[in-house]
């Protein structure tokens, strides 16, 4: 949304060949204002949590359609984590007009939406982009394993595949 991307420009400006849009997502006109000739990646960290599984799931369809070879990024968690995001997060943030939490209880999911059109990815949340188990102490271990088992935080990763072009 417009005002979550002021934010974002203010605290983590775009790169040089990256680019935030203030947009609605389940409105795809946003889809026309990338040159994807080189390639895409998406980036959509702590953002699907807000929306409807099907409307996530309609909203990767088109992309795999727009975006054909590109990818995908985001995190997510299970049912249990989504609960507990509203008790904690938003209830102390003030935030009570959500209602709607996507969850996933693993990649599975996404891969039953279209085999033909995405090939996905998943690895720990805590430990997917650069593994620090190794480097922290035990109590970071156990945060990392809490993770992992009992909300099963994940990063995915969705690989757009070319079809029939």
């Amino acid at each position: 949304m417009p005002d979550v991307i002021t934010v974002r420009n203010e605290i983590l400006p775009a790169g040089e060949r990256e680019t935030n849009i203030a947009c609605d997502l389940n409105d795809y006109s946003w889809m026309g204002q990338i040159d994807a000739s080189e390639g895409s990646v998406f980036y959509a960290s702590g953002v699907f949590y807000y929306f409807r599984k099907e409307d996530v799931k309609k909203l990767f369809l088109a992309m795999a359609e727009r975006f054909p070879g590109g990818v995908i990024v985001f995190d997510s968690c299970n049912r249990r984590g989504a609960k507990m995001m509203t008790k904690t997060w938003l209830k102390e943030a003030g935030i009570k007009d959500v209602d709607a939490f996507f969850s996933l209880e693993s990649k599975s999911e996404i891969e039953e939406w279209s085999r033909e059109l995405f090939s996905v990815s998943a690895r720990s949340y805590m430990r997917g982009y650069r593994d620090i188990y190794k480097e922290v102490n035990g109590l970071y271990k156990l945060m990392i394993q809490f993770c992992d088992r009992f909300v099963n935080m994940q990063i995915i990763k969705i690989d757009l595949k070319f079809i029939g072009r």
